[in-house]
């Protein structure tokens, strides 16, 4: 399976209000009608307050 990438995986964020936890972008996401690919992707990050954006997408890319 191919990893989604960030901007796949923002497009699903949009509206969020940061800071964020991961819990809440999962919620955020899955209510965006993020696929599976995406979900796990940020499943996977580590558990920690996100200030923004850039935050999210560069643990995205690590996970």
């Amino acid at each position: 399976m191919n990893n989604p990438n960030p901007i796949q995986m923002q497009k699903f964020l949009s509206g969020v209000d940061y800071p964020c936890d991961k819990d809440s972008l999962v919620e955020h996401a899955r209510s965006q009608g993020a696929d599976d690919a995406v979900l796990d992707g940020l499943r996977s990050m580590p558990d920690r307050t996100y200030d923004g954006p850039n935050a999210v997408s560069e643990e995205f890319v690590k996970s």
